[in-house]
């Protein structure tokens, strides 16, 4: 058998010596009254792992060209072009095949194990359950005597709700805006989605933070679209730079998230945020702000939108009520000039005809409710407190070991290691020790940053978390 692989191209080994063994049964090079050789010889033959020729012959078995019997062998079957056989997808080729990209391993890793294991959860981006202004919700859906329709609704989400953000945005944000140039969509996941799908094409070039939340959503490259990072400091991303990117790549894009970003924590300066805007204005780039985080500031300072301060409606401002009230909700909104919204609104439509009214009417009463103020300001103190113990608990376990910034709002410490380490072994000797976290290259950083988040914890659960992680960073050098 005459055969060599092709490590040049992107194809997995397995699947070339499938191609070339279905060929061969498709040309006669390998007749039907003989059996193909053993996995075992075959993988000597071709001086490869045995695993690989089995990777092989697994897929085409799911593809009916083969059949494998202990003690017979492995023979090509005997009703190979399916007149009596019943074959059974070769699910993987479709799995592969999505223009959809699944999340990198590592991403799918860490959920998998917050999912599976008891772990003290210092990587999830949510509110722990305690957070949740679950009594004012059991109250707001007990006392309801009219539930309204329950057919499909406006495409753009109930004109209730969108009245009500639209004085919220006033009220908390700065930002005066209208109904008609709102749309609710599920989170504000969808409402990126939705934004780099409608309102890009394959080839585009878009700018993003580094590090950034952005950077561990495939959304982008399952779009087609290239990014290209801008780095920030304690001040933000700098305006310079964007310029220098966008004269090098003609920039269609930028995605930004201002305020306390994710996952560095930092604010954008006034400042810069008045820079980026001329910048936008003078070259034509629309903005997306991304903002789960402005109400959260523990100063008591109001910090506003980016989008308070456009003047010239450059800006796609999202934001939702994830991270302030409860995940489970799903609401998120996009803010914008009406014919963009009205663009996707269109494309959510035909995703799911809609978001859920009874979410709405929940996430509308809790809005218009006294219990809103309280709960924000019960939320931002808990968060504050929450805040305060990962950074003792870093000075007591870590002290001069790591560096960080310490964030005056959301929900995310940046966290950098002085020393060598080797990111991987350090993500397995925490889970050994039960505690899980994001590693910086899944924010497009390098490996010696790692990201807690303080939100899904209390306080001596981030304590005992920080105390674990301590003892697998030092097992980690051993």
């Amino acid at each position: 058998m005459e055969w060599k692989p092709d490590r040049q191209i992107k194809k997995a080994i397995y699947k070339q010596l499938a191609e070339f063994i279905e060929n061969g049964i498709a040309d006669g090079s390998f007749p039907l009254d003989k059996p193909l050789p053993s996995e075992r010889n075959l993988a000597k033959l071709l001086e490869l792992n045995r695993s690989t020729v089995v990777a092989a012959y697994d897929e085409l078995e799911s593809n009916g060209l083969i059949e494998r019997k202990r003690g017979s062998g492995t023979t090509i079957s005997k009703d190979i072009w399916g007149i009596t056989k019943k074959r059974v997808p070769s699910w993987n080729r479709y799995i592969e095949a999505g223009s959809f990209l699944p999340n990198v391993p590592v991403m799918q890793r860490i959920r998998k194990e917050m999912v599976d294991h008891h772990l003290i959860n210092l990587a999830s981006g949510e509110l722990s359950e305690d957070l949740f202004p679950l009594k004012s919700l059991r109250e707001i859906t007990s006392d309801r005597s009219y539930i309204g329709s329950l057919g499909y609704d406006h495409p753009q989400g109930s004109e209730v709700l969108r009245k009500t953000i639209a004085h919220h945005m006033e009220e908390y944000r700065g930002l005066h805006t209208n109904p008609s140039s709102i749309l609710i969509t599920s989170g504000a996941q969808q409402a990126l989605h939705l934004i780099i799908q409608c309102l890009l094409k394959p080839g585009d070039a878009v700018a993003i933070e580094d590090p950034s939340y952005h950077y561990s959503l495939p959304l982008f490259e399952s779009a087609g679209v290239k990014a290209y990072f801008l780095t920030a400091d304690k001040n933000g991303i700098k305006p310079d730079d964007l310029i220098s990117l966008h004269r090098k790549h003609r920039i269609r894009m930028i995605f930004l998230n201002p305020a306390f970003q994710n996952p560095t924590g930092v604010s954008l300066s006034q400042k810069r945020r008045k820079e980026i805007l001329e910048i936008s204005s003078q070259y034509g780039i629309p903005v997306v702000e991304d903002d789960p985080y402005s109400l959260t500031s523990f100063s008591g300072k109001p910090i506003f939108p980016l989008k308070s301060m456009d003047q010239n409606g450059n800006v796609l401002y999202i934001s939702s009520l994830s991270k302030i009230v409860a995940s489970g909700l799903r609401i998120g909104w996009i803010i914008g000039p009406k014919p963009v919204i009205e663009r996707l609104s269109d494309a959510k439509q035909q995703i799911d005809f809609g978001h859920s009214s009874y979410s709405q009417w929940v996430a509308n009463d809790f809005l218009e409710s006294p219990s809103f103020a309280s709960h924000l300001n019960h939320l931002i103190k808990q968060l504050e407190s929450r805040r305060n113990q990962i950074i003792e608990s870093l000075d007591t376990y870590l002290k001069g070991e790591v560096e960080f910034l310490i964030p005056t709002g959301g929900i995310h410490l940046w966290c950098k290691i002085k020393q060598e380490v080797n990111e991987n072994r350090l993500l397995e000797e925490s889970l050994k020790k039960g505690v899980i976290y994001a590693p910086g290259s899944t924010m497009g950083s390098n490996h010696h940053y790692i990201r807690f988040t303080y939100a899904k914890e209390i306080e001596s659960n981030i304590d005992e978390g920080i105390r674990r992680f301590a003892e697998a960073l030092k097992s980690s050098r051993e």
